[in-house]
Parts: structure tokens; sequence; C-alpha cells
């Protein structure tokens, strides 16, 4: 006779956590007591009167497993406190995290962390380390959630947010990423705030659309890089999939649907797309659509792409200033001296 398989816990919400074990007796009270341990400590509630009958509890042990990520290694900057974690899970090929210090309101200091949703990623963008991996494996939602449970228990500050930036494209694991974004901010798990979710995409329309058709409430980001066609094809192989018109028609039906201005994220890449006629054709793309800039300096160990010079990064601005008319920011990408900014992680290589 086969026996079934456990219950993965910290791989669904509370909600799914008590259809799953009602069965055994557990009471959506009791779910979210579960929930909040198993998150919070990494362990089922203790017995007795404020926690759960042992019965129970044994009952629970028996029909479940709590996985946790095996961590190979950890690394500080010296230079910039960001710290980056090299984790194994159901797989063998490692995968990174990495813990994002705002230390700039000495009031309101706390951290965000980085958590990647694949190992590799199947998108091949040429200045991206993770892409020229290539695709290993989704991550399972409790390994994307355990990320952010062990970095937490690590850090000295508290988590502010989430964004799902690191390694792989979040929108070819979509289920997997939404499933682990409303765990995270379940008032009885982690208790982050849905707005503090960031979720990225290089541009997976059918992703975008369905991000938009369901109403999620967690920040959408599109990395967007060049707004010609030719050279977004060159640098983002996905505009072979997915062409600018697409992606744009994709992108003003979800301002619609939020009323949100857009945030699109530029890969700043000297003497490619920093150039007076890249912020003209992206004033033309956006034309009518609200919308925010986040330039971020490319970071390419192999030294086939350079971040601008200040005065080619000042001229750029100035561009965007002049034609896009749109609020720009400077996206500071730390931990560059240990491998962990974006676009390096490479599964600890």
């Amino acid at each position: 006779m086969l026996c079934a398989m456990p219950f993965i816990l910290g791989n669904t919400t509370s909600g799914g956590l008590h259809a799953a074990l009602a069965h055994l007796g557990v009471s959506p009270r009791a779910a979210r007591q579960i929930q909040a341990a198993i998150l919070r400590r990494g362990a089922l509630p203790e017995a007795g009167p404020s926690g759960l009958p042992e019965n129970l509890l044994e009952r629970i042990r028996q029909a479940t497993v709590i996985p946790r990520l095996k961590l190979i290694d950890k690394v500080v900057s010296p230079k910039d406190g960001f710290a980056k974690y090299v984790f194994q899970g159901e797989g063998p090929d490692p995968f990174e995290a990495v813990c994002i210090p705002l230390l700039h309101r000495p009031d309101d200091q706390k951290c965000v962390v980085c958590v990647s949703c694949q190992v590799g990623c199947a998108l091949g963008c040429a200045f991206c380390a993770t892409g020229r991996m290539g695709f290993r494996r989704d991550l399972a939602p409790w390994e994307m959630v355990d990320q952010v449970a062990q970095l937490r228990a690590d850090s000295p500050h508290p988590v502010g947010g989430v964004v799902f930036m690191g390694m792989g494209e979040p929108m070819l694991n979509y289920e997997a990423v939404i499933q682990a974004a409303r765990i995270l901010c379940e008032p009885c798990g982690m208790a982050i705030a849905a707005k503090a979710i960031t979720i990225s995409t290089a541009g997976i329309v059918p992703g975008i659309r369905r991000f938009t058709a369901e109403g999620q409430p967690f920040r959408l980001v599109i990395s967007l890089t060049s707004a010609d066609p030719v050279q977004r094809r060159m640098l983002m192989p996905v505009e072979q999939s997915y062409p600018l018109p697409e992606l744009m028609e994709a992108i003003r039906e979800y301002q619609q649907a939020t009323g949100k201005r857009v945030t699109l994220a530029w890969t700043l890449m000297a003497g490619i797309n920093t150039r007076e006629d890249d912020a003209r054709q992206l004033a033309e793309l956006t034309r009518g659509l609200p919308v925010k800039m986040d330039l971020i300096d490319v970071n390419d160990p192999t030294g086939r792409f350079r971040p601008p010079s200040p005065k080619e990064l000042n001229a750029f601005r100035d561009a965007l200033r002049k034609h896009l008319a749109m609020p720009v920011a400077r996206r500071y990408s730390g931990g560059q001296d240990i491998n962990g900014a974006c676009g390096m992680l490479a599964g600890g290589c």
C-alpha cells in the first residue's frame, strides 16, 4: 500500500493549509497559528493552552513536512553591507538571494530581500550573468518564502520589502511566484505589505496581462532597457517573442486598469542606450503613458558592457528630462564586489 506524500508546510497560504489539513482537525485559527510558527520560527507551534493540543500536533507531524533551504555560503560586502546568500533547495543546483540594507533613515533602518524564483533563466539577456546560465528549474513557493525567512532571521534589521529580481523570470514561474507573494504578505506570516512586494519582468506579455486581469496588489516593474526594437532584440531576446508594440499594449492595459504610474527599468550601458536618440525614442514609445524610469548601471564582469561615465549619465538624464518629462530615479546597485548586484547572480559561480 502506497503512503500519501506528506503535505509541505510553507508552500501555501493559511487558507490553503486549512483546506488541506481540515480532516485532521485543523481549524482556520489553528492554520493561522501553524503558518505563523513555521514562517517565523521554522517549527510547529508549541503545545499548551496558548498553542495547540498535543494530539493535534502529533497528527500534523505525521502528515506534514517543514522543508528548509540549505545555506551553502554567505558573503557580505565590506563596501556597502549587501549580503549574498547561496542556497540549495529541492534540486542540486544552487541559487542566490541578496539582503539589501536601507540605512539612510536612522529612525527607520530596514532591509529588502532580493529573491530568486528560478535556477538560471531562459531569456538570455546579453548583459545578465543569470541569462548566460540558461534555465535549470523553477523554484517552489516554499523555496522563495524560505529565502526571505532565513535572511530575516539573519539580518539585524527588519525586512521592509521583497523584490522578485534575483535569478529567473517571475512571469515564467507565475503561479508559484504569486503564491509566494501571497504567503509573504499574510498578516499571520511575514506580514509584508503587498505594495512593498515587487515583481519584475523582462516583458512576458501573457504574464503581464494575467497579472492585470487578476488585479494583483503587488508592484510591477518592467525591464525595458531600449525603445529601439532592433537594439532591444540584440540585448533582450524576449523582444523576438513579445515585440515592443505588443508589450506596450499590455503595459497600457495595466496602467488603465490600475491607474498607477508604470515603473520601467532601464539598464544603463555606455555607448549603447544612453544617447539623446534613446531618450527621444523612449518618449515616443511611452507618449501619453504615465511612467517612472528606474535607471540602474549594468554589472558585467566580462567587460563587454560598461556603465556610463558620470558625464554620459548626466547627459542622458538631461535628455530624459527634455524629451520624456517623467520622474526618473537612479537606483543604486550594490554588492558588485561580491557578485551580488543586479545581473550578477549565477548560483555562486
